[in-house]
């Protein structure tokens, strides 16, 4: 056998080849991984209080491009960093007063089951016309955090980011999930025609199925947005009503704010009495029903007579039943309850919180917390209990659906209002905890949404802002700003006709679910026959 001895040149070229080509991979190597987390962070720019809803396409076009053909091991990773760069920023604002801990340890939990679509996106991504069971994995895997742990928490759903987009009309056709799929099915057909183009201009070798079939995932989501316009209106079905949102505001943010409940009730009634005094002088329209927030009166009604004796001067000043919230206690249970306070007859009606909130009005493992610190027990000393039925209010033969704060966020509690005979809807909150972060435009986004799902008004009173009144076609009619004291006044249209996503409840989101797991099951055995094959 003979050896060649290398030249004299060969071991600087191997040593340049073995330096530049680690470094190409060295730089190459992360790049997935940054997409990822780049592509979560373009997400988080889509929704509000940017008006950037279109940022969401091509944050999912990324996705897609990242997760496409990937192992579900590598999924998964680069699944949890677009996790972590949408949930981060998006719910910053749950860590404004109880500190980085809490917010973190939620954004950790809530990213695994973004890192868990990730994976089943990756699964199905070889499957012909992958972007649609793609986009139905990533509605099944909103519809699984939505639901666990703790009740769920629907906060960042797709469909919530699209207030001011071209899909909203959407919401109406099947709900929230059937807005979301729109959107990411466009964003992964849109990363879909771009790399089909990209492979004709190099291979010519694209099948014109699949790169019609690309095509269709982009235009059918557009085309049935614009076609679905026709089920929005803010024609009055049931005559109209004049409806006024006080907004009292709070003498200052924070978690302080419960031991200022004299101080906001009276706030609360200042401004009541200051409506009634505008009526009075002619300067705005005698409301038919006042809407207080939810939070403005923490101290009980039914136990305390101060408490009592000024919701009834205010009620009496504007002249017409005002919904007050309240904290009570009844049979040894703490509620978190919706009072319709009659100027001459007192409270008539009231409606309980049935999704109370997890870490913030009950506490879950109380035992756990309360040994690793016992500060967090302190903050809820006694857990809210659940109400059972919907709320609906009746005033002068108008029914007004309630959903308190935190259930604006579940498809389940704003439409079991309008299923109980709603023909406008009030979603009262109370958001002086989070300061001035941008939580209170996401959850006023979240009401735009379900005015457009439900067809119905939807007012929104909040003690320190931003309230708003909220037309059955998604415009905000009028708004107040953050932290002062206002009034709203505004004749509204009442409505009683459903929407196909009234009608229709969970069945569109359970057929995407049922899509995602035809899809799932199509992927796994497809993965099984092609190692048979290779073994």
């Amino acid at each position: 056998m003979t050896v060649t001895a290398p030249s004299v040149d060969e071991p600087d070229r191997l040593q340049s080849q073995t330096t530049s080509a680690p470094w190409r991979t060295r730089l190459a190597r992360p790049a997935p991984a940054v997409a990822a987390a780049l592509s979560g962070l373009l997400l988080y720019l889509s929704f509000p209080p940017r008006p950037l809803w279109w940022l969401a396409l091509p944050a999912f076009a990324v996705l897609g491009r990242v997760l496409r053909g990937r192992t579900w091991k590598a999924a998964l990773g680069l699944g949890y960093l677009f996790g972590l760069g949408f949930l981060l920023p998006l719910l910053v604002w749950t860590g404004v007063e109880v500190g980085a801990v809490p917010w973190l340890a939620l954004v950790a939990v809530e990213a695994v089951f973004v890192a868990l679509t990730g994976a089943g996106v990756a699964a199905v991504s070889r499957l012909p016309v992958w972007p649609v069971w793609a986009a139905a994995v990533w509605v099944t895997g909103e519809a699984v955090r939505a639901r666990v742990p703790f009740g769920g928490f629907p906060w960042g759903k797709i469909a919530f980011g699209q207030a001011d987009g071209v899909f909203l009309p959407l919401a109406a056709v099947g709900g929230t999930p059937v807005l979301g799929f729109a959107v990411v099915l466009c964003g992964f057909g849109l990363y879909e025609v771009l790399r089909l183009a990209v492979r004709a201009r190099r291979t010519r070798a694209v099948r014109r199925s699949a790169a019609a079939a690309a095509l269709l995932s982009v235009v059918v989501p557009v085309a049935g947005a614009a076609a679905a316009r026709l089920l929005v209106s803010d024609r009055a079905e049931n005559g109209t009503v004049t409806v006024a949102v006080v907004q009292g505001n709070v003498p200052r943010a924070g978690l302080d704010f419960n031991a200022q409940r004299r101080a906001v009730l009276d706030y609360h009634a200042r401004e009541t009495e200051r409506l009634a005094r505008a009526v009075r002088a002619g300067e705005t329209a005698r409301p038919d029903i006042v809407l207080w927030p939810e939070n403005s009166s923490d101290i009980d009604p039914f136990v305390n007579p101060d408490a009592r004796d000024v919701i009834n001067r205010a009620a009496r000043a504007v002249g017409v039943p005002v919904s007050v919230g309240g904290v009570v206690k009844r049979d040894g249970r703490l509620l978190n309850e919706q009072i319709l306070w009659d100027p001459v007859q007192g409270p008539t009606q009231t409606y309980d919180k049935r999704q109370v909130q997890p870490f913030g009005e009950y506490l879950p493992l109380r035992p756990l917390l309360g040994a690793v610190n016992e500060e967090w027990t302190a903050m809820v000393r006694q857990d809210f209990s659940r109400g059972s039925e919907p709320g609906v209010f009746t005033v002068d033969g108008v029914k007004v659906g309630l959903a308190t704060c935190y259930e604006a966020a579940f498809d389940w509690a704003v439409r079991d209002t309008v299923t109980a005979g709603a023909q406008m809807i009030s979603v009262p909150s109370n958001n002086a905890t989070f300061g001035r972060s941008e939580m209170t435009y996401q959850q006023l986004a979240m009401s735009r949404i379900r005015a457009v799902e439900h067809s119905r008004t939807v007012t929104v009173p909040v003690t320190s802002g931003v309230s708003a009144i909220i037309m059955p076609d998604g415009r905000v009619a009028r708004r107040t700003g953050m932290f002062v004291p206002a009034h709203l006044v505004q004749k509204v249209p009442l409505r009683s006709s459903g929407t196909p996503a009234t009608r229709l409840g969970v069945l569109p989101e359970a057929a995407l679910v049922l899509a995602a797991a035809a899809g799932l099951g199509w992927a796994i055995g497809a993965g099984r026959r092609r190692r048979v094959r290779e073994a």
